[in-house]
């Protein structure tokens, strides 16, 4: 028998009707955040990045593809890893869709990871993913858009999501340290929890006018959660995001492995 609140129709679309003035200011705020996005200044990217392709060596300039704009996403998907992120995964498995139809409105997604080429490819090949994917390794276009670190930077406490993480102090009460969720993912990479967390998810986007590539913003932590395609889903299913229990996602080729577990594996770390 459920414990959830019973209603008439009528009951029902009184109360439907007053949320709908909320989600239309919603819709406004979410309207004048895009717009403030686009007024930010453009930041001159002076430095000379290269990336490994699967066409080859490539400038920043390159990954625009013959598009004037460039969405990327600090996909976590470190050297060391045997894997990528599953959230990132998760997040990346809805990039195949839009990517085609984003192209052909002058704008180009691609993924950006510090792990060698080769492993990325094998890993898309994996995931059967056709998005661009560039190694960033070898520069510090990752370290410069706050999506990796090095061990100093994490003893000392980081930058990230603008702001200053405190230093950490690993626990020894967790295999590996760390969070349950972040021992869990990290192990889904085939690393331990600090080697895991030395690269951080987000997104910067880009413009390229007049012969200079121009940085125009960046998100990260929570603020690619709008990116995430299974959560507006989630938020207007009957029990919404339901992670009470913990972090219940994984790569999709790894449900079946999991006898098709869907209750949650794990707690989740404090997403700020």
């Amino acid at each position: 028998m459920t414990t959830h609140r019973i209603g008439t129709q009528e009951e029902w679309l009184k109360e439907r009707l007053e949320l709908l003035k909320a989600e239309k200011e919603l819709t406004r705020q979410s309207d004048e955040l895009a717009r403030q996005r686009q007024q930010l200044p453009w930041v001159p990217v002076t430095q000379d990045y290269r990336f490994m392709t699967e066409a080859g060596e490539a400038k920043l300039a390159d990954l625009f593809q013959g598009r004037s704009q460039l969405l990327v996403y600090h996909f976590m998907f470190g050297p060391d890893y045997t894997a990528g992120c599953p959230s990132c995964s998760s997040i990346a498995d809805g990039f195949n869709g839009i990517a085609v139809h984003l192209a052909n409105h002058d704008v180009l997604l691609t993924a950006v990871s510090l792990a060698p080429l080769e492993k990325l490819v094998a890993f898309k090949k994996r995931m059967g993913w056709s998005f661009p994917w560039a190694s960033s390794l070898g520069c510090d276009f990752n370290f410069d858009f706050c999506a990796s670190y090095t061990e100093e930077q994490q003893r000392n406490g980081l930058e990230y999501n603008f702001t200053r993480e405190p230093q950490q102090e690993w626990r020894d009460g967790k295999p590996g340290g760390g969070e349950v969720a972040e021992f869990e993912f990290a192990t889904m990479c085939g690393v331990n929890t600090p080697t895991y967390l030395r690269q951080r998810p987000g997104m910067s986007a880009f413009i390229q006018e007049g012969g200079t590539v121009y940085h125009t913003y960046s998100t990260y932590s929570r603020g690619v959660d709008s990116l995430w395609g299974m959560y507006p889903w989630l938020d207007r299913a009957p029990l919404g995001r339901n992670e009470e229990g913990g972090v219940w996602w994984r790569h999709h080729d790894q449900y079946e492995t999991a006898s098709n577990q869907t209750a949650p594996c794990c707690q989740p770390a404090e997403r700020a």
